[in-house]
């Protein structure tokens, strides 16, 4: 195609784009009258030639022709200016140039460009407004504030790139210009272009950035290759006979630049201030970063040379993070000195890449900081942290790989991790070492985690000048406009100057060492004649000292000795003193010599003496290793670095010194305060001079190692669940420095330029490495790689490998060589095989020293013969175990890596073979790690592990088996001849004492045939000993099979010393298979401890497998009913408006329920319906049996209110039914309950009333007792289910009236037996789980132990969420957890997912009106922002506002996600297409642990899953521990067989019923038991319950006696301890007779240990808080749940109350009573209570102690302790008023203060007020000062206070009347009490009573409450029977006082003294003695049931 036709061709594209374009324009219609303002009138503007000029080269004129007349050309991007001067601005760069010059003509000292630069700069960078604010204000000055304005509020604008950004003054371009304007423009921009003074040279190769400091650079620095052209200028060479040399001459020290000032430390803040103490300026590389590091959260990147600083930059960064978590503000108070910092909000995270740099770091910081109290520890691989001392630290210096082990635990310290605000990145340049891949995945794993958290964390990186900055930069992300810095060499301190010397003669040949001397003293001399102090860098710690030697000799040689000779030094004298003290010979020759040597292995004090004399300049010379330039700051004038072959244990050969260390070496040159310029010489082989020269001078880019560690690094991202697919993978890839260097340097990677042309982003290169990565690890087992859906999902080893840090070639090697049972010699050889130890070579010279370790002595495993590394790995790992001496320095070295190396090899190995569940193996394992840890092989004696004289040690290894059992059992004089030193003898039986093991007791209970439950129980055999167990000792605990040491349950313990001396019980279950191993094995084997292992054996002797009999029922394949079948109008009435016909299984019961009187035994699963088929049965008993009553049993509160509320919705009103609540939370009066057809209950309220069923009438009126979820009789409320049940059969055999009983549950395995007890024959269905409405899919998942709950609860949250987005991504899904807490973090966690998705809102299905208005009524910080995200919250410390709106908002659809805690499951009925069970453990605060979830719990969450109406089917994921797995799997579907606890509670039921007078012998309580469900079970499964029979004797007489006998001891037990709690009396001839105690614990329902504690505690006198702690220990309390780090609430609690906890017998803070205690306080303090929690738990706690307040009232009576039984009459008053007892009474009305005010005549109790005239009153409201808001609420209050009348009359020699008239009226007719702070409204009551007030004797009291029925004035009388003495005496002329005092109104009491009772008739009678016990039926306020 010739050139002019394809002209054509382009013109008509471009005419055919602009034709496009006009019609776009024409579309957008815009206003006319703007044509007018840009163009001058005389254009004539022509549509045909309008072209946007969208390319800036020339070749656009070449599409124009001469003859057009005009051109437009526009800037699209801003404003068109007019040519008027007073046009509106135009935003744009230009507009700011302009600004910032008019600027700078007004204020002195300012350059308007440097202000443009600095502006623009803070403009692109990200800072939030207010950042901007404050800084551009102080840049501009308060006089120009509306600059600022006009800056922030353009800030797009301004910053916007210009397309023609590559032209560098847009101004010809930025209007539109006629074309003779133009071209006048043109003239003159070609005039001021001649004439223009010349700028500096700029590098033409690409954009400039604001802050890259070079002092010159003559174009391009890079070639193509990226390799650099040529040495800085004036460098030059030499060629010696011995050596050639570079010199590269130092560069010039920069200066300040024009209009830049140093930042001086007076002028900053009060942080910065303090901080900076005794500097005056910051340096000038410090003063340029200033205003971005410290003013801004800008990612930076900080290249400047050693020395430059960069520490102090990076105390700017972390001064910014701390000041954004302190107060006050530094920003906002510049002036401030004193702040607080919240230590707990953040962490800073600084990663320097050595040790000894660590530790240097640490030290700086830390004492830099420690004026604000913040810590700052070193985390290293030395230095552990413990999890406590993490918490406290605030800032983490650590190294790149044990950052990289904490964060991909990524649950493990999940707390730290999430609170790092700023990551400091040391010596960034190592990216182009091997372990700069390390970097890479932290730096990627950092910015994932910031995307998906959308928290801030700020990355700096630190770096030494590198050619490629720019990539480093965008790897970090960091903004190349704002916080990318580059400072050139003109910023070093000290100028320096390189020498590079290259010596000849072939590298390692003897020439070339000889060479190598010579030259480094020629160099030496050469700077001692100057007069310079010299550092001579060696690499081993003998060189340092040959080296010394050598040139000392030289010198000699030479004659030039003087020249080293420091005896002329003033401080000469002084050092050959401090020599003296130090050990080291080599140290004190060399002093005269003036030469010093240091290095790691001398003594800390040493090195330190030996830093002082070269520090004061007595030393010349100091030869040293390279940890002194790192480790220490120590500068000498000149440094040569002697040789640069270093020997790597890690790549077990010589190897290249590294470019990080020469550049750390070449910063120790030059010191600041004496020289001008630093010398660095580097003497190497000629070979290698070019390698330094071109790195140390900065010549090539650095590239990435990371595709070499891809594999193990995906692995640990896959294990840690942050990468679950490919694409995922390929996303995670482009987060690294590789893939940044790939786009670009492709060639460099293999790629080719078509490829990177096609693929811009490389996506399908990444795929390619990351899908060969994914398929190394599959092959390694090590992940699950599905290649169709491209997921990718971790495995135990997979997880293992990266806990660990182990390699995936070492993993394939462990793959096919591990065996079951292996021994030492075959482990220590598959050690020595991994690819860790890949580079440890065999050298020759080394072959002697092995060939002599490699005997007997030192290596006792059989070592393969040869000379293959492999060999020598295994035989310096056993003789680092044997504690072998190596001379060799290299094999030294060597021997110490691979023992690092290998104690963590041989945990990862344990780890997996505890996943293949080999016993053997994991024993070997274990005692291996151990070995190598304590350097001590598991054959030799345990008590070497302690410091004992080593004659004592070969004594005791000399001696045949002397077992630590053995030696514990002997006396310290027996041991001491044994190891003939009686002395030691003392010392070792102490240390017997310390030896940490511990002994195993178990109780085995079989569930079914095949699973068996163990409980462990584990106590420490040893003292605690802190020097040797520090604060916690752990075991791993594991239970095998004795034949084949299968690992059945396995699980790691930890034994605190808080919590030495606690119960230790383990509980989990182990499948039995057939045939019954004959027993297994228990072992407890300490994690840190040889020899210090338990095992215990447990017998399958006595173990009888129950028979697991699951009948189940058929579903008959029927036609379903239709509802007609009922025959009854108003019933089809009410089914009808739900549905027509019955469903299959409520078909095929109908007949049973509806028309038979047959016991009904139901069990099907949750939500099949059983609902409607309890009412058949209830339609039967109101139809067949009129008047009779139905009871309604659930287990649970909640279940109770959801069945009252359908019932009451559904069936009550229209069927005229009367329907009754009875549970904790409401107890209506006796009069409703008897009027109830339906009592629906808690089992605890009906065995509660059900107890007195003699004097109840309306108990033996039940004619059908449904019990729902029966199932629960195996939880801890179960006994009392038997018992009613029990009981309920027992009535009806008395009464002869039969009563009907259902029982439903889910599907049980063995129904028969409760079918069975419950009395069914016909009535039994047990359908399968299957037969639900909507079948359900069920998943168990198991997840890896991780110690802790919460980071096992945290690993689960991203597959919640990805099982979300699997099965359930549009429609509703439950998430179930276990503890309130656990909601808000899987909600916050969820929200995070959310965010990485394309629609982070995926969740919410309204409306964002709707959304609003919902949140305005939320009271819940944590709900109200997880709704925002469509997920709402539902547990019971929400209040019930909040706890609705969830559910409201859940069930309508207006949210998709439900997270809430299992009470949901039951008690709201809100199905979900998709549940999650995340965990199955909930925190229980009494074993101060956690716990695993009741199956039922589970199996009712499950239930949730499947909505009828809606899905055809239902989905359960389960999360479990792995362990747990198969036990879920077994039982979900055979259902969980039931099984009694009745044998644990026993005794308060017989002493319920001994007290309703049931049993009045021990044969009637056998008998009893007969009825019982335990009786049924105890034949079946006799081991469950402890009774010991042979499997022979099963089934037999034998056993029939033998269970008896075991009865017989349970009631005689039973009895015992109800005896001694004084609540029966047992006679020698069998019967038993209950005691008032034993009324009195029945009729309050409480435990007959809460009585005998009383009892026992009781006393005179007692004071009020003595009453509060008696209360406060009753056993009631026991249940209140303390949850995790409540103690710690509690003790703060503790501190803001009257009595402190502390008072209270000592118990911990932990303990429930204490908590009870404290609750019960605050409430009478009106504390406002910190938690939720809290809240509900002070209700039930208050709930609770009317009752038990009342019972020990009447103990208190029986005991005749008149003082004791008032006050704690006053604690009843208190806790019903809120207040304390020394309170002032009227403060319980509103607005009165609790303090009586002194100076006012006020009433002083509250019957004087109520009492008071209309006047007076009116006085008292005066004086009170009642505000007039208040005084409604206080008038009504003040009329509910009773005014009294009191009476005593009909007083006879035997009783006497005490009459009550209450003077005004009751408010309401329940005669309610003014007590607004009680949870639950409480009726006025009174307790009259009869004693002596003298003798402190209480004779008599009764309770009494108004009788409201007959007269309008309520009145109450109470008839007290007087006692009689002894023998028919009575006493004469006998005087009692009687009081009568109210149960709730504070301090309101009457007296009436002396009332006289006639004497008696002298008859002589026989009278029993009697005390009256409280009031009967309906006499009793809060008491009666």
């Amino acid at each position: 195609m010739s050139p002019s036709a394809e002209l054509d061709s382009a013109e008509g594209r471009w005419q055919t784009k602009l034709a496009d374009m006009r019609a776009a324009l024409a579309e957008l219609k815009l206003p006319q009258s703007n044509a007018d303002t840009l163009y001058e009138s005389d254009v004539t503007f022509n549509e045909d030639d309008y072209i946007a000029l969208g390319n800036s080269s020339d070749d656009v004129w070449d599409f124009i022709s001469d003859s057009e007349e005009d051109f437009y050309s526009s800037d699209p991007t801003e404003d068109h200016q007019e040519e008027t001067p007073d046009a509106p601005a135009g935003y744009g760069p230009q507009w700011l140039k302009g600004k910032c010059l008019g600027f700078a003509s007004r204020k002195q000292g300012l350059q308007g460009e440097d202000l443009q630069e600095q502006i623009m700069a803070l403009l692109a960078s990200d800072s939030v407004v207010e950042e901007l604010q404050s800084t551009l204000t102080d840049i501009v000055g308060f006089n120009d504030l509306d600059f600022v304005i006009e800056l922030i509020s353009h800030r797009k604008e301004i910053t916007a790139p210009s397309p023609f950004s590559t032209i560098q003054d847009s101004s010809i371009f930025g209007k539109l210009q006629t074309k003779r304007q133009r071209e006048e423009a043109l003239r003159q921009r070609d005039y001021e272009h001649k004439n223009a003074t010349l700028g500096p040279s700029l590098g033409r190769d690409g954009p400039q950035y604001p802050h890259v400091y070079k002092a010159s650079s003559a174009g391009n620095i890079l070639d193509h290759r990226g390799r650099k052209y040529g040495l800085p200028d004036g460098s030059e060479r030499k060629e010696q006979l011995r050596y050639e040399e570079y010199i590269i001459p130092a560069a010039k020290v920069g200066t300040l630049g024009v209009g830049r000032k140093l930042v001086k430390i007076s002028e900053m803040d009060g942080l910065c201030r303090k901080t900076f103490k005794g500097y005056k300026t910051l340096n000038r590389m410090q003063s340029l970063v200033y205003p971005v590091a410290y003013q801004t959260s800008e990612n930076m990147l900080i290249c400047a040379p050693t020395g430059a600083g960069k520490t102090d930059a990076a105390m700017l960064t972390v001064l910014h993070a701390i000041g954004q978590n302190m107060s006050p503000n530094p920003a906002e108070k510049p002036q401030a000195g004193d702040f607080v910092v919240n230590t707990e909000d953040f962490k800073i995270v600084y990663i320097a890449p050595m040790k000894a740099l660590a530790a240097e770091i640490t030290q700086k910081l830390g004492s830099r900081l420690s004026w604000l109290g913040i810590q700052v520890r070193e985390l290293t691989g030395d230095m552990h942290l413990t999890k406590k001392e993490i918490v406290q630290t605030q800032i983490i210096v650590t190294t790149p790989e044990k950052w990289d082990v904490v964060t991909r635990k990524g649950t493990g310290d999940t707390e730290l991790v999430q609170k790092v605000r700023l990551l400091i990145i040391d010596e960034v340049h190592m990216l182009h070492d091997d372990r700069g891949a390390v970097l890479e995945s932290l730096v990627a794993r950092t910015e994932r985690q910031v995307e998906s958290t959308q928290s801030l964390i700020r990355i700096v990186g630190l770096s030494a000048t590198l050619p490629n900055y720019v990539d480093v930069a965008d790897f970090l992300k960091v903004n190349r406009h704002a916080g990318l810095f580059y400072f050139d060499a003109s910023f070093r301190p000290v100028p320096l100057e390189q020498h590079f010397i290259g010596v000849k003669g072939k590298a390692g040949t003897k020439t070339s060492r000889d060479n190598l001397d010579v030259t480094a003293f020629d160099k030496v001399r050469e700077m001692l004649e100057q007069d310079h102090q010299i550092m001579v860098f060696v690499h081993s710690r003998k060189d340092t000292q040959n080296t010394a030697k050598m040139l000392y000799e030289h010198a000699i040689d030479q004659v030039c000795v003087d020249l080293f000779d420091p005896q002329n030094h003033p401080l000469y004298e002084s050092a050959v003193k401090d020599m003296k003290s130090s050990k080291a010979k080599e140290l004190r020759e060399l002093l005269p010599k003036g030469i010093g040597i240091h290095h790691a292995g001398m003594s800390r004090s040493d090195r330190n003496l030996i830093e002082k004399l070269f520090g004061n300049g007595v030393l010349k010379v100091l030869c040293c290793t390279a940890t002194l330039a790192w480790g220490v700051n120590l500068p000498a004038a000149a440094v040569v670095i002697k040789g640069t072959q270093v020997y790597s244990a890690q790549d077990g050969k010589f190897i290249d010194l590294g470019i990080l260390d020469v550049l750390q070496i070449f910063g120790r040159a030059g010191r600041p305060q004496f020289e001008d310029t630093g010398i660095g010489m580097i003497c190497t082989t000629q070979d290698k001079v070019q390698h330094y020269l071109t790195a140390v001078t900065a010549q090539v880019p650095i590239e990435s190692k990371f595709s070499k560690h891809l594999v193990d690094n995906l692995n640990a991202e896959i294990g840690l669940g942050t990468v679950t697919s490919i694409p995922e993978a390929v996303t995670w890839l482009g987060y690294s420095y590789l893939f940044v260097r790939m786009q670009r340097n492709p060639l460099t990677y293999g790629i080719d330029w078509a490829e990177i042309r096609d693929d811009p982003t490389l996506v399908q290169r990444r795929r390619l490495l990351i899908i060969q990565a994914a398929r190394t690890l599959q092959q390694n087992q090590m992940i699950i790689f599905n290649e169709t859906t491209e997921e990718l999902r971790s495995k135990d080893i997979g997880r293992i490998a990266s806990q660990y840090y182990i390699l995936h070639t070492s993993i394939a090697i462990f793959n096919s060589l591990m065996r079951p049972q292996a021994t030492e010699a075959d482990i220590l050889n598959m050690i020595a095989m991994s690819g860790e130890f890949d580079n440890v070579q065999s050298r020759d010279t080394e072959s002697k020293e092995l060939g002599k370790l490699r005997d007997e002595q030192f290596s006792p495993c059989e070592v393969k013969k040869g000379e293959s590394s492999e060999t020598k790995t295994n035989i310096l790992l056993q003789s680092y175990i044997s504690r072998a001496y190596i001379e060799d320095f290299a094999l030294n070295n060597d021997s110490n890596y691979i023992a690092q190396q290998s104690a963590r090899i041989c945990r990862a190995l344990f780890m997996i073979a505890l996943n293949r569940r080999w016993g053997h193996q994991c024993l070997v394992l274990l005692s291996m790690c151990k070995s190598i840890e304590k350097r001590q092989w598991p054959f030799q004696h345990p008590l070497q592990q302690f410091d004992l004289p080593k004659p004592v040690l070969n004594q005791l290894e000399s001696k045949d088996s002397v077992a630590i059992e053995t030696l514990r059992d002997m006396e310290p004089t027996e041991i001491g001849s044994l190891v003939h030193n009686f002395g030691a003898g003392k010392t070792i039986s102490k240390i017997l004492d310390n030896f940490p093991t511990i002994s195993i007791e178990s109780e085995i209970a079989p569930l079914n045939r095949d699973v068996l439950r163990i409980k462990l129980y584990l106590t420490p055999d040893f003292r605690w000993n802190d020097r040797h167990h520090g604060t916690s000792e752990s075991y791993w605990i594991w239970v095998e099979n004795s034949d084949t040491s299968e690992i059945y349950h396995h699980e790691f313990f930890i034994l605190n010393r808080r919590k030495l001396y606690d119960d230790h019980e383990l509980n989990f279950t182990i499948p039995l298979s057939d045939p019954l191993p004959t027993q297994i094995y228990v072992r407890a084997v300490s994690d840190r401890w040889l020899g210090a292992e338990t095992v215990h054996p447990i017998s399958f002797q006595h173990l009888i497998r129950p028979d697991t009999e699951s009948v189940y029922t058929d579903l008959l394949n029927l036609q379903p009913l239709p509802i007609g079948a009922l025959k009854n109008p108003g019933l089809e009435e009410v089914y009808g408006k739900r549905f027509q016909f019955f469903n299959p299984m409520q078909t095929q019961l109908f007949h049973c329920l509806y028309h038979s009187p047959a016991n009904v035994f139901l069990g099907s699963p949750t939500g099949s319906g059983k609902t409607i088929a309890c009412e058949l049965a209830m339609w039967w008993a109101f139809r067949e049996k009129p008047r009779s009553k139905v009871v309604y049993i659930a287990p649970m509160k909640a279940l109770v209110r959801e069945r009252v509320k359908d019932w009451g919705a559904r069936i009550t009103r229209q069927m005229g039914l009367k329907l009754v609540e009875l549970t904790g939370d409401s107890t209506p009066d006796t009069r409703t309950i008897r009027d109830a057809d339906i009592i629906v209950t808690t089992p605890e309220k009906w065995d509660g009333i059900s107890r007195g069923w003699q004097s109840r009438g309306y108990v033996k009126q039940v004619s059908l007792v449904i019990i729902d979820e029966i199932h629960l009789l195996g939880g801890d409320r179960g006994p009392i289910l038997e018992i009613i049940v029990s009981r309920m059969n027992y009535i009806a055999a008395q009464s002869k009236n039969s009563v009907r009983l259902m029982g439903m549950s889910t599907a049980c395995a063995n129904a028969m037996d409760l079918g069975n007890w419950l009395g069914v024959k016909e009535g039994f269905f047990n359908f399968r789980h299957s037969v639900r409405p909507v079948p359900l899919e069920t998943f168990i998942d198991g997840f890896p132990e991780v110690r802790g709950f919460c980071p096992l609860m945290q690993s689960m949250n991203r597959p919640t969420f990805l099982a979300i987005k699997t099965h359930s991504p549009d429609k509703p899904v439950i998430v179930f957890v276990a503890s309130r807490r656990q909601t808000r973090l899987t909600a916050k966690d969820l929200i995070n997912f959310c965010g990485m998705e394309d629609n982070p809102r995926r969740f919410v299905k309204m409306s964002e009106d709707d959304l609003q208005i919902n949140l305005a009524r939320v009271k819940d910080e944590a709900l109200k922002e997880a709704l925002s995200f469509g997920i709402g919250l539902h547990h019971a410390g929400l209040v019930e506002s909040d706890r609705s709106l969830s559910e409201e908002l859940f069930a309508n659809n207006k949210i998709q996600i439900l997270v809430a805690t299992s009470t949901l499951a039951w008690g709201v009925n809100l199905p979900a297409h998709l549940v999650v069970v995340k965990g199955t453990q909930y925190f229980d605060a009494k074993v101060e642990g956690y716990k695993d979830m009741d199956l039922t719990d589970v199996l009712q969450m499950l239930g949730r899953a499947g909505r009828p109406q809606f899905d055809t089917s239902g989905i359960a994921r389960i999360f479990t521990q792995d362990s747990k797995k198969a036990f879920y799997k077994h039982f979900l579907h055979t259902g969980f067989p039931v099984e009694s606890s009745l044998h644990n509670v026993l005794d308060n039921h017989l002493g319920a019923e001994v007290s309703a007078g049931t049993i009045t012998t021990k044969q009637d309580a056998l008998d009893y038991l007969t009825w019982t469900f335990f009786f049924r079970r105890l034949h079946k499964n006799p081991s469950y319950y402890g009774l010991e029979i042979s499997a022979e004797e099963h089934n037999t007489i034998a056993a029939q006696q033998m269970a008896n006998e075991y009865m017989i001891e349970m009631v005689d037990k039973s009895l015992g301890e109800l005896a001694d709690s004084q609540c029966l009396v047992i006679h020698p001839n069998g019967d038993v007779d209950s005691t008032a105690m034993g009324k009195i614990m029945s009729y309050y329902y409480l435990s007959h240990k809460t009585i005998r504690h009383l009892v026992k505690h009781a006393t005179c006198d007692a004071s009020f808080a003595d009453v509060l702690f008696w209360m406060s220990s009753a056993i009631e309390y026991d249940e209140l749940p303390v949850r995790h780090n409540e103690d710690l609430i509690n003790a703060e609690l503790s501190k803001n109350l009257p009595i402190p906890a502390s008072s209270f017998d000592g118990l911990p803070m932990w303990d429930p009573h204490v908590k009870a205690f404290l609750l019960l306080q605050a409430h009478m303090s009106r504390i406002d209570l910190p938690i939720t929690d809290y809240v509900g738990d002070q209700t039930s706690v208050l709930d609770q102690a009317i009752r038990i307040i009342q019972a020990s009232i009447d103990v208190l009576t029986e005991m005749g302790y008149l003082s004791s039984c008032l006050q704690m009459i006053t604690l009843l008053q208190c806790i019903k008023s809120a207040r304390w007892p020394q309170d002032f009474p009227l403060s319980i009305l509103p607005g009165v203060p609790t303090a009586q005010p002194t100076s006012k005549s006020l009433p002083k109790t509250l019957q004087a007020l109520a009492a008071q005239s209309e006047p007076a009153y009116q006085a008292t409201l005066r004086n009170l000062e009642i505000s007039p808001a208040q005084t409604a609420r206080f008038n009504k209050a003040a009329t509910q206070l009773p005014v009294l009348k009191i009476v005593v009359k009909d007083v006879t020699a035997l009783s006497l009347t005490i009459a009550l008239e209450r003077q005004n009226p009751l408010l309401d007719k329940e005669g309610m009490m003014y007590a607004p702070r009680f949870p639950k409204s409480q009726t006025e009551g009174y307790f009259a009573i009869l004693c002596h007030e003298g003798t402190d004797e209480v004779i008599a009291i009764k309770r009494v409450s108004w009788n409201t029925t007959s007269a309008r004035t309520p009145t109450a009388r109470a008839v007290i029977k007087l006692p009689e003495e002894g023998e028919g005496k009575v006493e004469d002329g006998r005087k009692y006082d009687v009081l009568v005092v109210s149960d709730g109104y504070l301090g309101l009491e009457h007296k009436i003294h002396g009332v006289e009772v006639p004497d008696v008739p002298k008859v002589e009678l026989q009278y029993e003695k009697k005390k009256e016990v409280t009031g009967g039926e309906g006499t009793g306020g809060g008491s009666s049931w």
